[in-house]
C-alpha cells in the first residue's frame, strides 16, 4: 500500500484514482456503479464479465470478457493489473468461493482497493450481521484481504435498497402492489436507513474521485486513504414504514380505505423467517433478513449512534416521492423476485 502523503510517494504518483474495475458492472446495484463513475469523468471503467453474459453494460465501459470462475487466474490477473480499485458487486446466490477468487487475483494484480460485495448492512453491528446470517462472509472475506497484504477493502452501508425492497413483495417493506395490501411491523414506527441505487452510485463515484492522500500532515481535506478497511455511511431516507405508506398514497392517489391492511410483530415474523431457512427454504429468506432490520432496538436506524458520510461525499438530498413511484411500477409489474 502507499504512504501516508502524496509527498512522501515517489517521483511520478499521482494523487487520484483514475482506473477502476467492476464484476458486475450489469446488475442492480453494478450498473448505477459503473454510470455514475462514468459521469464524473475522472476514470476509465472496466467491466470484467464473463464470455457468456448477455447483461447489458452502460456505454463507455471498458469490457473485457473473463471466465472468472476458472481455476486459471492467469487472465484476470492480467486484466487486473494497473487498476487501483476492484469493485466486486454479485448476487448474494454466487458461488461462496467466487469472491474470494477474485479477491486473490486482485492481490496477485497489486490492486489497492477493493470493494468486496458489501453493500447494505452496517458491517460493524455484529448482532445484526450474525441474525442476518452474514457475519460469517463478511469476517471471512476481510480476514482474506487483509492477510494476503496488498489491498484494502471498502465497505459501503446503505441499507436495503429503497425502490428494490418497495416494490419487492410483503417480505420486504410490507407492500404488495398487486393485491394492494400492507403489513405494518410493530405498528409501522420503527425507523430505518435506507438507500436509492442512483445515490449508492453516487457515494462510491464520489468516493473514489477523492484525493488518495492527504497532500502532507497539514491537508485536513478528505481522502480515500482514510477510509481504508473500513465503512462508509450513507442514506437516503431515514423514515418508518407508516411515512413509505403515506408516500405511498401520494404516488397512487389512494387512501388507507383503498388497502388491505394487517399487523405482525417484527421479532415474530423474524424467527418465522429464521425457522423457514433452517428448513431449507430460503424463499423466507427475505422474510428473515428484513423483517431483523425492524426490531424495535434501532438496529436498522444506524444514523442515530454515528454520523452520515453524505455531505463530505457531496450527495444530493433526494425527492421521496419519486423513488416511492419507481418502487410502486416495480412491484406492479412484478419486477423484483420475490426470494433473495
Amino acid at each position: 500500500m502507499v504512504g501516508e502523503y502524496a509527498y512522501t510517494q515517489p517521483h511520478g504518483f499521482s494523487n487520484r484514482i483514475k482506473n477502476v474495475a467492476i464484476v458486475g458492472a450489469g446488475g442492480h446495484m453494478g450498473k448505477h456503479l459503473a454510470e455514475q463513475l462514468l459521469k464524473t469523468g475522472k476514470h476509465v471503467v472496466s467491466a470484467i464479465a464473463r464470455p457468456s453474459s448477455t447483461s447489458k453494460l452502460s456505454e463507455g465501459l471498458q469490457v473485457v470478457r473473463i471466465d472468472y470462475s476458472s481455476e486459471d487466474d492467469t487472465a484476470l490477473v492480467e486484466a487486473l493489473r494497473g487498476q487501483q480499485v476492484f469493485i466486486i458487486t454479485m448476487s448474494v446466490a454466487a458461488p461462496r468461493d467466487t469472491v474470494s477468487k477474485l479477491v486473490r487475483a486482485a492481490a496477485k494484480a497489486g490492486v489497492p482497493y477493493i470493494m468486496p460485495n458489501w453493500f447494505g448492512h452496517d458491517a460493524a453491528n455484529d448482532a445484526l450481521c450474525n441474525d442476518s446470517m452474514l457475519t460469517r462472509s463478511r469476517d471471512s472475506i476481510c480476514a482474506e484481504i487483509k492477510s494476503l497484504g496488498v489491498s484494502s477493502y471498502l465497505m459501503l452501508v446503505c441499507n436495503f435498497w429503497y425502490e428494490f425492497s418497495l416494490g419487492g413483495g410483503p417480505y420486504r417493506y410490507g407492500f404488495d402492489f398487486q393485491k394492494r395490501s400492507f403489513v405494518l411491523f410493530d405498528g409501522g414506527n420503527v425507523t430505518i436507513n435506507t438507500s436509492t441505487w442512483p445515490q449508492c452510485g453516487r457515494a462510491v463515484a464520489n468516493l473514489l474521485s477523492l484525493k488518495e492522500l492527504p497532500d502532507d500532515e497539514s491537508d485536513q481535506s478528505p481522502t480515500l486513504s482514510q477510509f481504508c478497511n473500513s465503512s462508509i455511511y450513507i442514506s437516503s431516507f431515514r423514515l418508518n414504514q407508516r411515512d413509505m405508506f403515506e408516500s405511498v398514497k401520494r404516488v397512487t392517489g389512494t387512501t388507507d380505505v383503498d388497502w388491505t391492511i394487517t399487523h405482525e410483530a417484527a421479532e415474530q415474523r423474524f424467527k418465522d423467517g429464521q425457522a423457514e431457512v433452517q428448513k431449507g427454504n430460503f424463499k423466507a429468506f427475505p422474510k428473515m433478513l428484513y423483517s431483523r432490520m425492524f426490531f424495535p432496538n434501532g438496529d436498522g436506524d444506524y444514523q442515530s449512534r454515528r454520523a452520515l458520510h453524505n455531505d463530505l461525499l457531496g450527495l444530493p438530498v433526494e425527492d421521496l416521492d419519486e423513488f416511492t413511484a419507481i418502487g410502486v411500477r416495480m412491484g406492479e409489474n412484478g419486477d423484483v423476485a420475490q426470494d433473495h
